[in-house]
This record gives structure tokens, C-alpha cells and sequence, in this order.
């Protein structure tokens, strides 16, 4: 004997067949209400603890000038230094500050020199010509050629007419007194300042009192004349000279070429007259009050307010004196989280009646909802760090990144839509309250795993999940770009905002498909997709029963078949019907020799066994079944069709055989008059009906009731010798009255509509299946005599 086998006998025996009933503490799992109060304390619980843990008003990711979402009052009185405003008294007090002005002389000292250079001009053209006698036209291009030469030095236009004046209608003398007057006023006028028409408008009523820089280092503030200005007081004192006329005239019009706006801005005097104004400023202090607004719901943030919050959260990291505001905070989380949890148990109570009566649903409906509120709290945490905090564009996209559709998306697949709907509304409520209270993020948030929801719908592939979950991010995407272009964000933001929802729900299709089969196995849940994946004939238990098998292969087809059909009539679950009936006679691969079905010779087994020893082998495939489906780790549902897709019903062959055996062995007591009694110590033989009955149970579920009428239905299809629809139908009607009044459809939902329904779903595919073929005529070959 193998030594594994020797100490499997030592320590225990050959192992026991593991028993089709759920054990005593899976059904007290399943069913304790004791259970049901713990998984709701629990979810409570973790939801507070997510959703409230380290949560607060004043640590909201609020950005300057975005649009909050929440007003955050100031949970207790505090001061702080506002550099906002700090700064704002700073450059109030430069805008107090005037300019300082230095005065330029460049331009009169370039002028004086022209003037000269002209005058030194004149004088040699009138000594040459008084040595040298010449036409007055010689000394008209003379003075024209000096004019021009003075024109050239510098931006002046000074015309012959005017310099004529002056020739000819003052001595030279004269005329030198007139220039050297004319220029002792223009350094006058540089001395006092000139400025120009720019000034003006910086200056208040259009006075311009500056403060200029003099030669001596000191600032002084005096009157500063614009250009024009200055043109006017040239020409005033001009003409108070005792001259012509036309002479004063002509002068001031050579002079006004050498008036030019001399004020230059200083700017280091002006920076040290700045910083010594600024030098005297203290740090500006605000006081806040408790209860003090600090932001407004519905406005835009201001810098002042925002470096007003960022104090806020400081004073409250640093102190322990608003404790008693937080408990009245979390208190207050606590009543939120068991109103919505409380209507949630009723909306189940009354929408889902087999969720609420099965904790192994409920506990998949909390922990789906707790690792939502997870993910999102996870999502909203990020915003702690640096790069986040400092970058806002980057943080406004967080809310969009949290993958809100994760729960509603797998309650969907693995309970209902129904459940599913409360179950987006249920995240949505709980993401907006993390972000603030944010009504916007709520309904977005809840119209995408809507989108989602309704686009997973008879979901057979896992990437038909994925795109699912894609469309909802797509909606999240779409809708934050509009909410962004309302609220006037840059197109960068925006562009963040669109990728950012693309992407939550391409992750959050991902992350469901990660997770469905690990859920499915926990929670004993099956899917669409794993129904799908089991349709496959290449399945090591199809592939066993096609070679093993091969009868009960083509029975089950048949069966798949019309149950399929069946449960697509009445609105169930078609291919959950279609993989149970697949599946459902696996157990009869053990034996298949005693299935007649697979009987290929005329040799019975039966025939040599007695009656009792043929029905267990019969029953017998029922408790196989369920061993290679959990063997080969099969969902739940088909395990449940093995067990009950034939009941408590009678294995009625047998069970007459087994009468007929027994009458048999009471007839020699029994014949003619006989009056003689049994001899002593013998019993009639009896027959006990339940040793040929299935153990049961009768079938729980419409796809499993389907599969039972379809098997026997199928079965007794074989003994039809002519197939009608009147000898179909009357077959049909027989079959399923008989079961209903062995009361084997007593436990299942169909009603008599569905079970109309059915029967008329069954009559249609049998005649299509069992349909004849025409027989062809065959030709004699000429040496062949004909056939009959």
C-alpha cells in the first residue's frame, strides 16, 4: 500500500463524500439576522471613519479665483499677518511716493553753442564784405550757408526772413545785447524745469509741482513749466525788450528752437525716497472672529480670502480648543451616514427582497461601497501633496480622477441594476460631501455611473466592462469641460480636467474587471461573462461527457436548447439557462452505462441488478454532479441545477419494478380463496416509495424549474413512435402536470402565465427539432433488379 494512502487511513479514513447541503455554519453566515446587524454596524462605522477621518471644511482643496463650492466659516478667533494686505498698504504707500526728476542742461548748452557759432558767422560775413564791397545777393548766400550750418547742429528751423530782421533792423551791437538777453532767459527757464504734456496727466489738475534733484544733491518740490509754457514766457519778456516789433518777434522765433522739455526721472532718488517711505510700514494684522465668513459658497476666491484660509488651517492643526466642534461635526457625519445607510436597508427591503434576505449579498453590497468611498477619499487625499498644492490646476482635476462608478458598476454585473441606480446615488451623496459639498460634483458623478450602468447591460465580455466604464468617464469628461468653460478656466485646466475624467474611467473599468472574479469566488456570485466563458464545448467536463458520455451530451444540448428559449420567453436569464442545462447530468459520467441514453448495445446492467440497487445508482449522479462541479469549481447556480432539476421526483420505472417484484412475492399467499395467513415471522413485502424519490431539493429558481420540465420533457420526447403538434402538445401538458401535482414547482417563482408561456416555447422548438426529411428516391443500376 502507498504510503500517502497508509496515512490517510491513519489519520482519518478514506475521505468522505463531501454532502450537496451547505454546512451549518456557511447557512448561519447566510441567513443570521445576528450577521445582518454586524454587517451594517461595520459599514456604519467605516464609512464615518473614510469619510470624516482628518476631514474638515477648512482643508477642502479650494483654489484662488475658483468657484467654491462650500462656505467655510472660522471655527474659532485668531489673528494673523496678511501679507496680501500688507503688501497692498506697501504700494498704496508708492503710489504716495511722487517721482523724482533730475533737470537736464545738455541740450541749452548745445544751443548756446550754435547761437555763438552763428553769431561769430554773421560777424565775419559783415567784416569781409565792409574790406570787400560785393553784391547784396553774395551776402544773402553767405548768411544762407551760415543758416544752414546752424539748422544742421541740432533740430532747429530758424528761416532766413527772421535772420534778415535781425540784420537789418538792429546795430550789431544791438543785436548781440538782444541774443545774449534772449539766452540768460532760456537758462532761466532750463533752471526752473521744463516738462512735457505726459506729465500732465499724472498730475492732479494738471499742476505740475515735482520734486526735482538739485546740483546740490537735496530734492526740492517746485512749479515746473510744460513746453508751452515756457515758449509763452520766452516771448512775454521778449517783447519787453525796447526793440521793434518785428524784431522781438524774429528773436523769438530763433530762440523757441532752443526750448526743449529738460526734466529726467531720477530713479535712484526716486528708490530711495521708496524704500525709506516703505521702511516705516508695520506688517498689516487681521483679527477674525469665530462664526467670521471666510469664503462665501458661490463666489470666486479671492487671494485675501485664500491666504485667509491658509491661516485658518493653521491655527486649527495647531489647536486642541475646538474639540468640542469637531465631535458636534462628527456627530453629525454619524447621522448622515445612518440615514443613508437606513435607506438604503429599505430600498433593499423593498426593490430586492432576496438581497436583504441574503447577508452573503449584503456583505458584497458593503464592502463594494466602503472600497468606493476608499478610492475617493484615497483621490482626495492627494491633494495634500506638493506637487497638488502647488500646482492648482493640476488639484482641480482630483474630483474628476475619483473613480465614482467602481461600486455601482460591479453591483450591476453581480446583483441588478435596480440596486445598482442607489448604489451610484448612494457614492454620489458621499463624493460630494468629501469635496465640500459640492451639489455639481454629486449630480455629475451620478449621471456617469448611470451612463455606466445603463451601457453594461447584458455585459458577455469583459471589454464591453471596460467600455462601459469608459463611456461614464467619457460623460464625467465632457461635462467638467462645460462646468470649466462656465467657470472661465484656462484652456490648460480645461485640457486637464477632459484627460483626467478619460482616464478615471478607463482605471475604473480596469480595476472592475481586475476584481469581478475574485468577488464572484468570494461571494459565490456569477456573472454573464463567466457564463459565457462556460459555453465553451472544449470545457474539460463537456469534452468528458462527449467522450464518456456521448447520449447524455447530446440530452443536455437539447435540454440547453429549450431551456434557453423557455427562460428568454419569460423574461429569465437565458444563458444562465442554457450553461445550467449544459452541465446539469455531469454526475451520469461516472456511470454512463447505466444511462439507457448511452446504451450502445442491448445489454442493460439494470436487468441483473434489483430494483432498489438500480434507483440509488440512478440518484447516485445527482451527488457525482455536484462533486466534479465543485471539483472543477463551477458557480453556485449550476451546482444548485445538479441538485435540483429532478426534486423529490420518482424514479417511477424502478419503483414499479420494485412493486411489481413485491407483488410477485406475495402471490403464493394470496391466490384464489385462499383463507391461510402468513406463516409466522413473515412480513409482506413493501415497497417504500422515498428509497425511489431524488433526494432533492425541488428546484428554487426559474432557470432551474425551466431545466427540470425541459429534462423530463426531453426524455420523454424519445418515446414518441409519431411526432405531431397535437401528440407533441398533449405530451408536453403531461409531463408538466405531472409535476405540478407532485408538487415539484411549488418552491420555484413561475406563475401559470410563464409556465403558458413555456409550454408553448417547448412545443415550438421540439417541432423544429424532431422534424422528418423527405425521402429521396434512389436509382437501380441496370444490373440490379429493382428494390422494393
Amino acid at each position: 500500500m502507498p504510503l500517502l494512502q497508509s496515512l490517510r487511513n491513519l489519520f482519518g479514513g478514506r475521505r468522505s463524500r463531501r454532502t450537496a447541503e451547505p454546512g451549518a455554519v456557511m447557512v448561519f453566515l447566510e441567513k443570521s439576522r445576528w450577521i445582518t446587524a454586524l454587517i451594517f454596524c461595520v459599514t456604519v462605522i467605516a464609512i464615518v471613519v473614510i469619510s470624516s477621518a482628518g476631514l474638515h471644511t477648512a482643508n477642502l482643496p479650494v483654489l484662488p479665483n475658483q468657484l467654491a463650492t462650500a462656505t467655510i466659516d472660522a471655527a474659532m478667533p485668531f489673528s494673523y499677518e496678511s501679507a496680501h494686505r500688507t503688501q497692498q498698504a506697501r504700494e498704496q504707500i508708492l503710489d504716495r511716493v511722487p517721482p523724482v526728476y533730475a533737470l537736464e542742461t545738455k541740450s541749452l548748452l548745445k544751443f548756446e553753442a550754435a547761437m555763438r557759432e552763428l553769431q561769430d558767422q554773421i560777424a565775419e560775413v559783415e567784416r569781409f564784405h565792409r574790406t570787400e564791397p560785393a553784391k547784396g545777393s553774395d551776402v544773402l548766400i553767405d548768411m544762407t550757408a551760415a543758416l544752414e550750418t546752424f539748422n544742421a547742429t541740432g533740430p532747429y528751423r530758424v528761416n532766413l526772413e527772421d535772420l534778415k530782421t535781425l540784420l537789418t533792423q538792429v546795430t550789431p551791437e544791438r543785436r548781440s545785447t538782444l541774443i545774449e538777453a534772449g539766452l540768460n532767459e532760456l537758462r532761466q527757464i532750463y533752471e526752473d524745469g521744463v516738462h512735457d504734456e505726459s506729465l500732465n496727466a499724472d498730475t492732479p489738475g494738471n499742476v505740475s509741482v515735482l520734486q526735482v534733484a538739485s546740483p546740490t544733491g537735496g530734492v526740492t518740490v517746485r512749479h515746473v513749466q510744460s513746453l508751452e509754457e515756457a515758449i509763452t514766457h520766452l516771448r512775454i519778456n521778449l517783447s519787453g525788450e525796447d526793440v521793434p516789433r518785428p524784431v522781438s518777434f524774429a528773436l523769438f522765433r530763433i530762440l523757441r528752437n532752443g526750448i526743449e522739455p529738460n526734466l529726467v526721472f531720477d530713479r535712484e532718488a526716486t528708490t530711495a525716497r521708496e524704500e525709506a517711505a516703505v521702511a516705516q510700514l508695520n506688517p498689516v494684522s487681521v483679527n477674525v472672529t469665530r462664526g467670521q465668513t471666510i469664503i462665501e459658497a458661490g463666489t470666486r476666491v479671492t487671494p485675501e480670502q485664500y491666504e485667509m484660509l491658509l491661516a485658518h488651517r493653521k491655527v486649527l492643526s495647531e489647536s486642541t480648543a475646538n474639540q468640542l466642534d469637531e465631535d458636534l461635526r462628527l456627530f453629525g457625519r454619524i447621522l448622515l451616514v445612518l440615514a443613508m445607510v437606513l435607506a438604503s436597508v429599505f430600498y433593499v427591503r423593498l426593490e430586492d427582497r432576496e438581497t436583504f434576505q441574503s447577508n452573503g449579498r449584503l456583505g458584497l453590497l458593503a464592502l463594494v461601497v466602503i472600497l468606493n468611498i476608499t478610492l475617493v477619499r484615497a483621490v482626495f487625499s492627494l491633494s495634500s501633496l506638493d506637487f497638488f498644492a502647488q500646482d492648482g490646476s493640476w488639484a482641480s482635476t482630483l474630483p474628476y480622477i475619483a473613480p465614482s462608478a467602481f461600486a455601482p458598476l460591479i453591483v450591476a454585473i453581480l446583483i441588478d441594476f435596480g440596486s445598482a441606480i442607489f448604489m451610484a446615488l448612494f457614492i454620489s451623496i458621499f463624493t460630494g460631501v468629501i469635496y465640500g459639498n459640492r451639489l455639481d460634483l454629486l449630480v455629475l458623478t451620478f449621471l456617469a455611473s448611470t451612463v455606466a450602468i445603463f451601457s453594461c447591460q447584458d455585459a458577455r465580455k469583459r471589454s464591453r466592462v471596460v467600455r462601459a466604464a469608459g463611456l461614464g468617464g467619457l460623460t464625467v469628461a465632457i461635462f467638467a469641460l462645460l462646468i470649466g468653460f462656465a467657470d472661465q478656466l484656462p484652456a490648460p485646466t480645461l485640457l486637464k480636467q477632459f484627460g483626467a475624467g478619460l482616464a478615471s474611467g478607463l482605471l475604473t473599468g480596469i480595476i472592475v474587471v481586475g476584481l469581478l472574479p475574485l468577488l464572484e469566488s468570494l461571494f459565490k456570485r456569477t456573472t454573464d461573462i463567466t457564463l459565457l466563458e462556460l459555453t465553451d464545448y472544449n470545457h474539460p467536463l463537456l469534452r468528458l461527457m462527449q467522450l464518456e458520455a456521448p447520449g447524455t451530451y447530446h440530452h443536455s444540448l437539447v435540454v440547453a436548447q429549450l431551456s434557453e428559449n423557455a427562460a428568454s420567453a419569460i423574461g429569465a436569464n437565458p444563458l444562465l439557462a442554457r450553461v445550467c442545462a449544459l452541465f446539469h447530468d455531469i454526475g451520469k459520467t461516472t456511470k454512463p452505462e447505466y444511462f439507457i441514453e448511452n446504451q450502445r448495445t442491448r445489454d442493460n446492467p439494470h436487468d441483473v441488478n434489483n430494483p432498489s440497487l438500480s434507483a440509488l445508482i440512478i440518484k447516485s449522479h445527482v451527488k457525482e454532479g455536484v462533486d466534479l462541479a465543485r471539483k472543477h469549481r463551477l458557480p453556485r447556480a449550476i451546482i444548485d441545477v445538479i441538485r435540483q432539476h429532478h426534486g423529490t421526483s420518482l424514479i417511477r420505472y424502478f419503483f414499479h419494478r420494485a412493486k411489481q417484484s413485491a407483488s410477485n412475492s406475495n402471490a403464493p399467499f394470496n391466490r384464489g380463496d385462499s383463507k391461510d395467513p402468513l406463516p409466522p415471522g413473515l412480513a409482506p413485502v413493501e415497497v417504500a416509495e422515498s428509497t425511489y424519490r431524488y433526494d432533492g431539493p425541488i428546484p428554487q429558481f426559474k432557470e432551474s424549474a425551466i431545466i427540470s420540465l425541459a429534462d423530463g420533457i426531453e426524455a420523454a420526447s424519445r418515446t414518441l413512435r409519431k411526432v405531431t403538434p397535437q401528440h407533441l402538445g398533449e405530451l408536453i401538458d403531461a409531463v408538466i402536470r405531472e409535476r405540478v401535482e407532485d408538487k415539484q414547482l411549488d418552491d420555484s417563482p413561475l406563475t401559470f402565465a410563464e409556465i403558458t408561456k413555456i409550454k408553448s416555447s417547448f412545443a415550438y422548438t421540439m417541432l423544429n427539432m424532431l422534424h422528418s426529411r423527405v425521402d429521396y428516391p434512389t436509382e437501380n443500376k441496370p444490373d440490379e433488379p429493382p428494390k422494393a
